[in-house]
């Protein structure tokens, strides 16, 4: 349940997951600007309500072993106490992070800074305050190696669209789809881009293959590209939790042995068909509302 909660939170924000810029730069690339206000915005309505929705669906389908632990708040206090008022580096650490949250949602608008060069003042404030070392960054191997890998998928789907790729699967995708309206057709391809996950063992990996044609298909077939940008760029960061591999975060949560592979699959299908309700039924309404389609 835990990690199927946490892709809720990974789509309300564009700084919340690492293919979500990525989603951005292609969006960009076809004519449709995403800013972190515009994207927590639109997410804000149907991300609220899939977290009421989902935990209280999820408990009832797949229950807890253990129901109550009244221990918890006197061990919660007892290790705050230990942990002793705050340092002049975690004080400094708290502001730095409201400065950056302020930073992502107003600082494209305000100062023209984009999401990467608010997060480089963040990391520059932190070294240049001591909270930070060069050191603790280079350790955070994992950090690097998805910057590396992340670099590659961009360069690979500017590949496939500059050698035409991009548009041979737009153009195969709206065949599939004309004749039928805009809104059944986004319908379609949103579905078929969520369900195709199956078939990946990341969100970044399917978010470089696939996002760009689904997006051009989208729009060619009459969908408004902000709408269309909007909802695919959630979706990628919702499909997440279909499968034990949907994700890096996945199989470590699956590798615990809480749940057994075909309780993981049928909850996360479970998860899927309530997300795609949710985000594309009080979503849509709420697009609509804001005047994006």
């Amino acid at each position: 349940m835990g990690r199927r909660i946490a892709l809720l939170s990974s789509a309300m924000f564009l700084t919340a997951m690492a293919a979500n810029p990525l989603v951005q730069k292609l969006a960009a690339d076809q004519g449709t600007h995403l800013t972190w206000t515009s994207w927590a915005l639109a997410a804000s309505v149907p991300g609220l309500v899939a977290l009421l929705v989902l935990p209280a669906l999820l408990y009832c389908v797949f229950p807890p072993t253990v129901r109550r632990t009244p221990q918890a708040p006197d061990q919660a206090r007892a290790e705050l106490a230990e942990l002793g008022p705050m340092s002049r580096r975690e004080r400094t650490l708290a502001v730095v992070f409201v400065l950056l949250l302020l930073l992502w949602s107003v600082g494209d608008q305000a100062w023209g800074l984009s999401a990467v060069a608010s997060a480089l003042t963040g990391v520059s404030l932190l070294l240049a305050t001591g909270v930070l070392t060069w050191g603790d960054l280079v350790a955070e191997k994992e950090a690097w190696t998805t910057l590396v890998w992340f670099s590659v998928l961009v360069m690979m789907a500017g590949q496939l669209q500059e050698l035409g790729v991009t548009d041979w699967f737009s153009r195969t995708i709206t065949h599939t789809v004309s004749g039928l309206g805009w809104q059944p057709a986004f319908l379609v391809l949103t579905l078929v881009y969520f369900f195709s996950h199956y078939l990946f063992a990341t969100n970044t990996a399917q978010v470089a293959a696939m996002y760009a044609p689904f997006l051009t298909a989208a729009v060619a077939t009459g969908a408004p590209p902000v709408t269309a940008a909007l909802v695919l760029g959630f979706v990628s960061s919702l499909y997440g939790g279909l499968t034990h591999y949907a994700s890096g975060p996945a199989p470590v949560h699956f590798g615990a042995g809480y749940a057994t592979l075909p309780e993981w699959w049928r909850t996360g299908l479970l998860a899927a068909v309530a997300n795609i309700a949710i985000w594309m039924g009080i979503g849509g309404v709420w697009l609509k509302l804001l005047g994006h389609w």
